[in-house]
């Protein structure tokens, strides 16, 4: 008899998050199809083991685990192509993000992932809208980010993007954002209010602006050579439950966000929904970058942005 093949499954969230919960529906899909043919395992948080968030990536690229996401930004140096959907203020709606992901921009970005790491892309987790929170004031402006030092993906786009608000950018792993929020060392982070949550980030910053700057995907990755060593129905198998686990944890996204806004408020924190105007000072704060953009990474690539915008 064969042995089972073992597939790893691995994130940096609690078990209880939304994208912890995606990876036990795609292992409980393939336990079913597959019963005793497979073993499956999850690590549901390596920062638990140690890790830094970013870790995850190295893990999968080397087969350590044959599974996982991570959000697009850490991977832009290596793949400087996911720093188009780092630009702020990309998208207007959910809707126009999901089909642009889920369509030939997400294609076209697996596939430059794939030409240069180890990895097979089969989906794109919603990381969602980010918003800005800070322990110094409310910021309704570019000008209330003035001198402020706000945490960042490790993406130059993001980066250049809070120096044109007026911020100083500080660009790190996860893992050191946590402690530096923690010990008062930064000002500033931002994130989805689900994640800011997840990381208790509520318990040390007062202010949380819902400015929608950013909208983030995860690349759900998995160990080339595993993938491509499986049987043909082990594969079609994967490539299904991961497209199903998507949608189940978009929804879920949706149904966190509204609850971590709740957690936030009955915390005692100052939740600013910004004026059309307002929205506006800030989009206009970073046009520059998009002029930049269209030299960097051409019409063509920036037009698959526009799904749906017209």
């Amino acid at each position: 008899m064969a042995d089972p093949i073992a597939i790893r499954m691995g994130g940096y969230g609690p078990p209880t998050t939304g994208f912890s919960r995606a990876l036990k529906r795609i292992g409980d899909q393939l336990q079913a199809e597959f019963g005793s043919g497979v073993e499956i395992k999850y690590v549901w948080n390596i920062m638990d083991l140690g890790y830094r968030a970013e870790d995850i990536l190295w893990l999968v690229e080397h087969g350590l685990l044959t599974l996982g996401y991570q959000s697009s930004s850490y991977l832009t140096d290596r793949v400087p192509e996911l720093g188009i959907v780092d630009l702020p203020f990309l998208f207007v709606r959910m809707q126009f993000a999901r089909a642009a992901m889920d369509g030939a921009l997400g294609d076209v970005l697996a596939r430059k992932i794939e030409e240069r790491v180890n990895f097979r892309v089969l989906g794109w987790f919603e990381n969602g809208f980010r918003h800005i929170s800070n322990r110094l004031r409310e910021v309704r402006a570019p000008a209330h980010l003035a001198g402020q030092r706000i945490r960042v993906l490790p993406s130059k786009v993001q980066a250049r993007t809070f120096e044109l608000l007026g911020a100083v950018p500080m660009p790190m792993d996860l893992t050191q954002a946590i402690a530096m929020i923690t010990a008062g060392t930064i000002d500033a982070q931002e994130n989805p209010l689900s994640n800011t949550v997840t990381y208790g980030v509520h318990k040390f910053h007062r202010f949380h602006t819902l400015s929608n700057h950013f909208y983030v995907s995860r690349p759900i990755f998995l160990h080339r050579a595993s993938f491509d060593g499986w049987p043909a129905d082990l594969r079609r198998a994967m490539q299904k439950a991961i497209r199903d686990a998507v949608a189940f944890q978009r929804d879920l996204h949706v149904q966190e966000e509204e609850e971590a806004r709740k957690v936030i408020e009955a915390q005692g924190c100052e939740i600013v929904e910004l004026t059309a105007a307002e929205h506006d000072a800030f989009a206009a704060a970073v046009m520059p970058l998009i002029t930049e953009a269209r030299a960097t990474f051409g019409s063509g690539l920036l037009g698959l942005t526009a799904v749906g915008a017209a």
